[in-house]
């Protein structure tokens, strides 16, 4: 075997990690993949002899990239998610079937990267992501990170503890039990359905939020408290043919279906037995990107 191949044998043992990474860190699964693939061009080109921790060595490379391409985002000023009324961006989310996580995507939707906490890390700037991420969600010590934002250890321990306070007062912990989970979520759609409003503001957190990013042809809405989200649920009820329940990013979440294609998707945020977040996907073009076969068993 060649030096070449075993270097990308290595790597592709890294490739899991790497894509966890750059997720959390661009919310966008084809940039996720992108930001992983200019890693393995930047891992051919370099001699890593020397390096002991080929893992932690690819781990800072893709955040480097990772903070190139928000940073880039800034400067096109495309905003990630603007919360109110207006431009809506949410998050790739990661579906799949009931029958358990496909092993590749297992890594990505580990430690409880639910949409409410990427909608979050959507809010910090480029250097407070990449401190919190790298640091919080992956352990990587502060002098590492420090070099690749060009910052002291102490000033990127100040950016990580800033992230912090922000996901920690803004991004809600969702309920550790799943099949209850699924019950409310079930819950929502009958009530839905059945135009039954009390058992929908039962089943809403008073300060529920739904979001919808319809991507560039439809707008994106944001809908505060659970009377407003109630009658938005029931209006969306109408237009849904079939409703199949899926896993987004390993949570229980709902496919919409019409006309045999994809409508939307919603991913729900439970705390103590409510919902309190729904976060909803309705932009064709990242719909048509869902493989139906293998999230609906074919």
């Amino acid at each position: 075997m060649s030096e070449t191949d075993t270097l990308a044998r290595r790597f592709e043992e890294h490739r899991p990690h790497l894509r966890a990474v750059a997720y959390r860190m661009l919310g966008s699964l084809s940039e996720s993949e992108d930001a992983v693939q200019e890693a393995w061009l930047k891992l051919s080109r370099s001699d890593v002899s020397a390096v002991e921790n080929l893992g932690g060595w690819l781990t800072t490379v893709v955040g480097r990239v990772c903070l190139d391409m928000l940073r880039s985002r800034t400067t096109r000023r495309e905003e990630p998610l603007y919360d109110g009324e207006g431009l809506v961006r949410l998050p790739d989310p990661v579906v799949t079937g009931l029958t358990g996580i496909d092993p590749e995507y297992e890594v990505l939707v580990a430690d409880s990267v639910g949409m409410a906490l990427l909608v979050v890390l959507e809010t910090l700037a480029p250097a407070e992501r990449l401190a919190f991420v790298l640091h919080d969600l992956f352990a990587v010590p502060f002098d590492e990170i420090a070099p690749v934002l060009g910052r002291t250890a102490t000033s990127t321990r100040q950016l990580a503890s800033r992230a912090r306070r922000r996901v920690q007062g803004a991004a809600p912990t969702p309920d550790a039990d799943l099949v209850r989970t699924r019950e409310v979520v079930d819950a929502f759609l009958a009530a839905s359905r059945g135009g039954d409003l009390e058992a929908l503001l039962d089943l809403l957190d008073p300060d529920v939020v739904a979001r919808s990013d319809g991507g560039t042809l439809r707008p994106g809405l944001v809908r505060r408290g659970a009377t407003a989200v109630a009658s938005q649920a029931m209006a969306f009820a109408r237009f849904a043919a079939a409703a199949h329940p899926v896993l987004v990013n390993g949570v229980p979440g709902v496919l919409s279906m019409a006309e045999g294609g994809p409508l939307s998707v919603l991913a729900f945020t439970v705390t103590d037995g409510r919902i309190v977040a729904i976060d909803i996907l309705a932009d064709p073009e990242r719909l048509a990107r869902i493989d139906l076969d293998a999230v609906l068993g074919g």
